[in-house]
């Protein structure tokens, strides 16, 4: 017999002046020239460097409420770009660890085939043509004979 569903609590919904919310709000389409949201930033190369948001972009349900701020989870912060940074590039060497933790997360311990997806290691202890005994199709893996640890994947 299946469990019965718990009720969740219904969020509660603050309603905080406009006037007195912390940070400027904008809605849609209407926000100044020098802020972006995170994911635009990400487009043009930069991150926020260290700086919070300086504003908040208004969900779409908050455009028939102007006088009230908007607190929805749908709401977007806004970074000034003058304040942002380059993203920072990763060196060869952590390019190296990550290639080797992903290897070790790929690579079947029996077979010493490496696979361009994870394996069920903890689950099954091998891949999946060696725990049921098939030839694996050859796109599925890396097919070379050189040593599977010092080969980056991405």
């Amino acid at each position: 017999m299946p469990r019965p569903r718990k009720k969740r609590p219904r969020r509660e919904v603050k309603k905080v002046p406009r006037s007195t919310a912390t940070l400027e709000e904008f809605d849609r389409r209407s926000c100044p020239e020098g802020l972006v949201t995170r994911r635009q930033l990400r487009e043009r190369g930069l991150s926020p460097g260290g700086h919070g948001p300086v504003a908040i972009l208004r969900c779409k349900y908050c455009a028939f409420r102007p006088d009230i701020s908007c607190n929805h989870p749908t709401r977007g912060w806004l970074y000034d770009v003058a304040l942002a940074r380059p993203k920072r590039v990763p060196t060869m060497a952590q390019e190296w660890a990550l290639d080797r933790a992903m290897a070790a997360r790929s690579t079947c311990p029996e077979c010493r085939r490496r696979y361009y997806f994870c394996l069920p290691l903890r689950t099954q202890g091998s891949c999946d043509p060696c725990a049921r005994g098939y030839e694996p199709s050859p796109d599925t893996y890396f097919a070379s004979t050189a040593p599977v640890s010092h080969r980056l994947a991405a």
